[in-house]
């Protein structure tokens, strides 16, 4: 099985307003940068949608080192998925689940690989973390365009 390493962050220039995200996959030496944009999102939503379109990327079922900065995102995974699935995407205090549509398919979208996430402090010259920031601040120009 492939072992793909992702690098994924996300941005938004107010909260909500335009937002855009970055994904740096590497494999085997070569390097694949994504990004898109939104005009109107939030940061949580463009962190989940880095990860969404990266795991989306891979063509084939991948073992996969997935990198994030985002507690937000790294919290969902490890701790609140399974019991938000449990209570039909409620959270413990019984009210829907934030983001749900996204959790939905970034939950479909790991199913594919093995996925071993991991969290960086952002902005600490971690290479492949800033590789994604600058990914996603170019991702927020094109959704800065979209909403003009």
């Amino acid at each position: 099985m492939k072992h793909v390493i992702i690098h994924t962050d996300g941005a938004c220039k107010g909260n909500p307003g335009p937002g855009g995200w970055g994904a740096l996959l590497e494999f085997n030496g070569r390097r694949r940068e994504l990004k898109g944009g939104e005009a109107q999102t939030t940061n949580n939503r463009m962190e989940l949608t880095a990860a969404i379109r990266a795991l989306e990327a891979l063509k084939e079922p991948c073992q996969v080192t997935l990198y994030t900065d985002s507690s937000y995102l790294m919290q969902g995974l490890t701790e609140w998925l399974p019991g938000w699935k449990k209570r039909g995407w409620r959270t413990a205090d019984k009210k829907p689940v934030k983001n749900q549509d996204l959790w939905q398919q970034l939950d479909a979208a790991a199913a594919r690989h093995v996925v071993e996430w991991r969290w960086v402090k952002g902005h600490s010259g971690h290479d492949g973390n800033e590789a994604a920031d600058r990914l996603a601040n170019e991702g927020v120009a094109l959704g800065l365009a979209a909403a003009d």
